[in-house]
């Protein structure tokens, strides 16, 4: 599998399915929460969220992450990277990212809300897990 085919599988999973999980730690404390939006951009997944967002401040504070989504007859996805918090999103996805977010019932004045913000997966590691074995995915 190549590192295309790497992106479109973790993104097929993180897509597939109403809601995966995304944790972070900061002074030793897990925290997890229910994220539903990632695109592709420049040869990254990104995911999106807002600054008023615990989770924009714990990234802040630690940028390092896990996601996990699981996709009935698939297995799951184990994604670990770190947070780019540069905001570098194009009018597309800063528009995908706001219609699915005002489709959740969150309200923003638009794609160019300045607390709308959009963060990249850096140095990513992935892998498709079944009971039996974590098979790596190129990313």
């Amino acid at each position: 599998m190549t590192a295309s085919e790497g992106m479109r599988t973790v993104l097929t999973y993180l897509t597939s399915i109403p809601a995966w999980y995304l944790a972070t730690s900061v002074d030793g404390q897990p925290h997890v929460r229910p994220f539903s939006f990632a695109a592709e951009q420049d040869g990254k997944i990104w995911f999106c969220t807002a600054t008023t967002k615990d989770v924009w401040e714990e990234l802040a504070a630690n940028p390092r992450f896990e996601a996990t989504a699981w996709w009935p007859g698939h297995g799951w996805l184990i994604l670990r990277g770190e947070a780019g918090l540069e905001d570098r999103a194009d009018a597309a996805m800063r528009q995908a990212g706001f219609d699915h977010l005002t489709m959740l019932g969150e309200r923003y004045a638009g794609p160019d809300d300045p607390t709308l913000v959009f963060f990249s997966v850096e140095n990513p590691s992935a892998w498709i897990c079944t009971h039996e074995e974590w098979t790596p995915i190129e990313l």
